[in-house]
């Protein structure tokens, strides 16, 4: 099947959008409860691949790996379907652009997804993560301590910026994050979707970017294995600033320049039979 063109991507942008919204509560909720898990996945197995790799011999290699490995968690989003709030603060948005939803609308959307994308992040982080030795703490062996080890130089580089450093690497973070779900639009198939996801994602982690979801599996992982030095309200002053960051980069960046470049006065046209409505 031929690609979509930028003007169909976003009338679908906007149609996704809007059926987000058009959802019991407890849908929402259990969409957003799996996307939380699929990323806090990708970000176990770009932990896993990553340990080990002494900076002083790979350089900055190991973050390339890992944002390889981190690619899986939207991708798992993506093509299984749920509901992943960074993906939503481009997209639901660009449906109240569109006239199609309110103001209240996202805000309520958002607020549910990014509770949603908690509780699956942090059940990963306990139970799959630190319950299972996959990440080991300071007493570990092998494997278990090179993870542990990883685990704790990210989480505090994540908490070690300033605040305005934080808001800016959000803001990077889900520009690239929102491009990666744009772009997965322009295919039909899984094969393109994966491709499309791929670069944007990598690039964002091995910039060392902030996402909101992924860090509500970084930190909580880290303060339950027992790293130093890093609490609750270290979790909770990243989680804010990022998330405000990722919702600047996304809404601004790309919901309003892409609704400017190809929605604004333009007629809506129908493309929810097209296929069913992509999700991220």
């Amino acid at each position: 099947m031929s690609a979509r063109e930028p003007q169909e991507m976003a009338q679908v942008a906007a149609e996704t959008g809007a059926k987000k919204v058009h959802r019991t509560w407890d849908r929402v909720l259990v969409s957003a409860f799996l996307a939380g898990a699929y990323i806090s996945f990708g970000a176990l197995v770009a932990i896993t691949v990553s340990s080990g790799l002494d900076p002083g011999t790979w350089g900055t290699l190991p973050t390339l790996f890992m944002g390889a490995a981190f690619t899986l968690g939207l991708v798992l989003v993506l093509i299984a379907g749920s509901d992943l709030a960074t993906g939503n603060m481009m997209l639901v948005p660009l449906s109240a652009m569109r006239g199609k939803i309110s103001a209240g609308d996202v805000a309520k959307n958002l607020t549910l997804v990014l509770l949603g994308n908690l509780v699956g992040a942090l059940f990963v982080a306990f139970f799959l993560a630190v319950q299972t030795k996959v990440i080991g703490d300071s007493g570990s062996e092998g494997s278990a301590l090179l993870t542990y080890e990883r685990l704790a130089s990210i989480a505090e580089g994540k908490t070690g910026h300033t605040a305005w450093e934080t808001f800016l690497r959000g803001v990077g973070c889900n520009w690239l994050v929102c491009l990666a779900v744009w772009m997965s639009l322009a295919s039909k198939s899984v094969s393109g979707k994966v491709l499309a996801i791929f670069f944007p994602v990598m690039a964002f982690v091995a910039m060392g970017f902030d996402h909101v979801v992924a860090n509500m599996f970084f930190i909580p992982a880290a303060i339950w294995a027992g790293v130093p030095d890093i609490g609750w309200g270290d979790a909770l002053y990243n989680w804010l600033l990022a998330g405000v960051g990722n919702l600047v980069g996304a809404v601004l960046f790309v919901s309003t320049s892409y609704w400017y470049l190809f929605l604004k006065d333009q007629p809506d046209k129908a493309t929810a039979a097209e296929e069913p409505a992509e999700r991220a």
